[in-house]
């Protein structure tokens, strides 16, 4: 019975000594193995100019340049991958990348399901019609209109929660609410007639209508309420989330920042490095 039990306990303390090694094996950490791997995959949806889009065939914007201070900063190289937005938040869950470096709206929603880092911009979703479109000057001539957004974008919840403001207000709402895969699509789709205005965020509006002049024109807020932009890592990351804050606060520190939010957006923006994040946030 003795040795039985001896053989008992050293079976019990292997077991426990594997079960350690098992855990220090797997307990590497994404920023650890990002470092030995030499490069930092990122998913990035080029569609959101002046921030992250496509010039020449190249991700260009103000994500792009963030993303080459944070890789020179870990001593890697960048691997930045240009995917549909709707892909994105569940491609990091299942692990296909390190990062979400693209313009996310910082929603409660989402601070609950994924470690954000701090702003990278600032947003608020506008009305957007076709210039001399004299039929909608305000939010009240929605009602009956065709409205487009983009799909799972943060704009998505705005443009639903107008809508029912409108048949709250005893209007009919929108005649339909077109969810389009790119913010790009809808103001195709509001150039071409296809719809009757777009709503989405005021920066990218303005960017079109300075690359587009005399085509389009602001109707105005869709809502008071303005959402920060950021970057996301999954909830296990918060070492990789806290690393790329890191950056950002020596990038705001030597005004590196400021010269690259100019370089790109044309002013400088004035974003919190505390108190971003809504309850709940992890």
């Amino acid at each position: 019975m003795l040795l039985t039990r001896r053989a008992l306990n050293r079976g019990i303390l292997g077991a426990g000594l594997l079960g350690v090694s098992g855990r220090s094996a797997s307990a590497e950490t994404t920023l650890e193995r990002i470092k030995k791997a030499g490069e930092l995959v990122v998913a990035t949806e080029g569609q959101y100019p002046p921030f992250e889009f496509v010039r020449d065939g190249k991700l260009v914007g103000l994500g792009r340049d963030l993303l080459e201070e944070v890789t020179g900063k870990l001593g890697v190289k960048l691997k930045q991958l240009d995917l549909p937005f709707q892909g994105i938040l569940p491609g990091l869950i299942a692990k296909k990348f390190d990062l979400v470096a693209t313009s996310l709206g910082l929603t409660e929603e989402r601070a609950k399901r994924y470690a954000f880092t701090m702003p990278t911009g600032i947003s608020q979703a506008h009305v957007l019609k076709r210039k001399g479109n004299a039929a909608i000057s305000s939010l009240a001539d929605l009602n009956g209109k065709v409205v487009a957004t983009q799909l799972a974008s943060s704009v998505e919840p705005t443009a639903k929660a107008l809508d029912e403001k409108l048949k709250a207000e005893g209007g009919k709402g929108f005649a339909e609410l077109k969810l389009f895969p790119a913010f790009s699509d809808t103001f195709l789709a509001v150039g071409s007639g296809v719809v009757d205005a777009a709503i989405a965020n005021l920066p990218l509006m303005l960017l079109l209508m300075r690359d587009r002049p005399g085509v389009f024109e602001i109707v105005g807020p869709a809502t008071e309420r303005k959402t920060y932009l950021a970057w996301a890592t999954r909830p296990e990351d918060a070492e990789l989330r806290d690393f790329v804050n890191g950056v950002f606060r020596e990038l705001r520190a030597s005004g590196k920042m400021g010269e690259l939010q100019e370089k790109w957006l044309g002013i400088k923006l004035d974003l919190p490095d505390t108190g971003y994040l809504p309850a709940g946030a992890l």
